[in-house]
């Protein structure tokens, strides 16, 4: 069986359940597309036209500022990853996304499923659900930044995001969370006090 069907059945149950038919038509415009680690899946400067859902491996979403690799969000099997604003407007991008791990992912362009969300009240409402839960998971990371200590900030990632504490670099985690790794290093030990 085509494993973009399995793919689609799991989207279906992780942001909006869809009727076979529904399944049937997200099958089709899945993209297969795997990279390697370290190999970069959108740069700076390219226009984002796909949605990308992890089936396997980590991607990590970053950017460049004053000469530093600073990381905006990192993913894991099960995760969207997209670069909202380039997406949405269809111009180039500030941000760029890194396989952190071999990755298998599974792209849905914008062009394709922005027709069928037209043409599908499913497919519309499933396409609406993916961009309301992206939109939120950017407010709340920019309230936690905002509004929370870094002592905060690391156990509501070890509690939402253990798998980003076993499998990231730690310089990667003190970027997420907007802390030096020195300052890492410290929450992380108040934590075993």
């Amino acid at each position: 069986m085509d494993q973009r069907h399995d793919v689609a059945i799991e989207m279906a149950k992780i942001y909006h359940i869809l009727s076979p038919a529904g399944i049937e038509q997200l099958t089709n415009i899945l993209v297969p597309m795997r990279y390697s680690k370290g190999e970069v899946i959108l740069r700076e400067g390219e226009v984002s036209k796909f949605i990308y859902f992890i089936r396997k491996g980590f991607l990590r979403q970053f950017y460049f500022k004053n000469g530093k690799d600073l990381t905006e969000h990192l993913s894991f099997e099960g995760d969207l990853v997209q670069c909202i604003e380039s997406f949405f407007k269809q111009e180039p991008t500030y941000l760029q996304i890194e396989a952190m791990e071999n990755s298998l992912i599974y792209g849905i362009q914008y062009d394709i499923i922005n027709k069928l969300a037209e043409e599908s009240c499913e497919l519309g409402i499933f396409y609406r659900k993916i961009l309301e839960k992206s939109l939120i998971v950017s407010q709340q990371k920019a309230n936690r930044l905002r509004f929370e200590d870094a002592q905060s900030r690391y156990r509501m990632l070890k509690a939402e995001q253990p798998e980003a504490l076993r499998r990231a670099p730690l310089n990667t985690i003190a970027s997420l969370l907007q802390m030096t790794p020195e300052t890492l290093s410290r929450v992380r030990a108040k934590e075993f006090e």
